[in-house]
């Protein structure tokens, strides 16, 4: 599958589940930094994270680390702006990707940066779905607050290049002047190939398109995971398809538990053909489910898209595929635990649901519908 970043070997990926591991880690590197830090977050929320984050990146800036971070305007609504304000004080270059404005027209407003990215002078990437906000360290559900089960993963080697143009592509078209970058020499870090997948809204599609290709060429298993499932019509039939052909597929989606209660309901309408064909759906149970990953035989892919509707038409989305043995392993051990939390789905008792459970269903799956034909 072509795209704009090829496949590039010697690569050293690393698995990183929660945020009780991936924070601590990431924070580390930033106090580590000598040269650049790069950072684009959807999510960014003022509080016990963002904090720690705020300060490890001022002590960087005031070491002579050039500091940018792209916030996306609507997912940063809750970061205070005196937060913002005490970052640009101290030499943090912060840039709001799309300022959401009335003056805007409707699908303007809609389209946002989805990606969760963080390359740490050139040398050092992270991956994944987290956003810097409170909610991905919980373990624990705290006051009807939800605790957000999410990856993500750190990467050494040549694809942190790619990374690191994926990030100016976007700082640059947000108004940002890229400090000066000298490459390091990228020796052999590990065995993994990798490369980087995107989408931007309707105009790239690259990472459905990799899915899809996997999925037709997968012939033992094909697990997915994600939080939002109201996936694409292509990626529906090649999931039928891989079932209908003998291969194991598995779907692990949000119970629920999760922040958008109506997806969890409009993505019922799915269900049927896809158990009917041999898919087995599994809801999880403990946490939100926020991740998202795939496992096509060997293949992996982990980072920010759903591949549901919303990202596919109107985001800025990034994932690593990685095709390496001991991450796939580490993949699949992950996977078949969350599994393990979460109910199966089985056609019999799924048709037997009651009529009000279908009504919801029916009401949010056309609410669904509605938003995708807004121009």
């Amino acid at each position: 599958m072509r795209g704009r970043y090829r496949w590039s070997g010697g690569n050293r990926v690393e698995l990183l589940v929660e945020g009780e591991r991936f924070f601590p880690r990431m924070l580390q590197v930033i106090n580590e930094a000598q040269t650049t830090l790069l950072l684009e977050f959807y999510m960014v929320s003022s509080g016990e994270v963002a904090d720690q984050f705020i300060a490890a990146l001022i002590n960087a800036a005031r070491r002579g680390v050039s500091v940018c971070w792209l916030i996306d305007d609507f997912g940063g609504r809750h970061f205070k702006q005196q937060d913002s304000e005490k970052l640009q004080r101290d030499g943090v270059q912060v840039l709001r990707y799309n300022p959401i404005s009335l003056f805007n027209k409707l699908d303007s407003n809609l389209a946002r940066d989805h990606r969760k990215l963080m390359i740490v002078d050139q040398r050092i990437g992270f991956i994944g779905g987290t956003g810097i906000s409170d909610e991905y360290l919980r373990t624990t559900p705290v006051h009807g607050a939800l605790a957000w089960h999410e990856v993500m993963l750190q990467v050494e080697g040549a694809v942190v290049a790619d990374m690191v143009q994926l990030f100016s592509r976007q700082w640059l078209k947000s108004g940002g002047v890229m400090p000066a970058i000298s490459p390091p020499d990228m020796l052999r870090q590990g065995d993994a190939l990798a490369r980087v997948t995107e989408v931007e809204g309707l105009k790239i599609q690259q990472i459905k398109r990799s899915f899809v290709h996997h999925m037709n060429q997968a012939s033992e298993r094909v697990w997915l995971e994600t939080a939002y499932f109201i996936p694409a019509f292509s990626v529906r039939r090649s999931l039928r398809q891989a079932a209908l052909r003998g291969v194991d597929v598995r779907l692990v989606v949000a119970g629920p538990d999760t922040d958008h209660p109506w997806v969890y309901h409009a993505s019922k309408r799915y269900y049927r053909r896809l158990l009917q064909a041999g898919v087995r759906i599994f809801e999880y149970q403990t946490t939100f489910l926020h991740a998202k990953l795939g496992l096509c035989d060997q293949w992996v892919s982990i980072g920010s898209c759903n591949l549901d509707h919303w990202n596919l038409r109107w985001n800025l989305e990034a994932n690593l595929e990685v095709v390496e043995p001991t991450l796939t392993a580490t993949v699949e051990q992950l996977l078949l635990s969350d599994m393990q939390r979460s109910r199966e789905v089985c056609y019999e008792q799924w048709s037997q649901r009651p009529w009000y459970q279908k009504l919801k269903e029916v009401c949010w799956s056309m609410l669904c519908q509605l938003l995708l034909k807004i121009r």
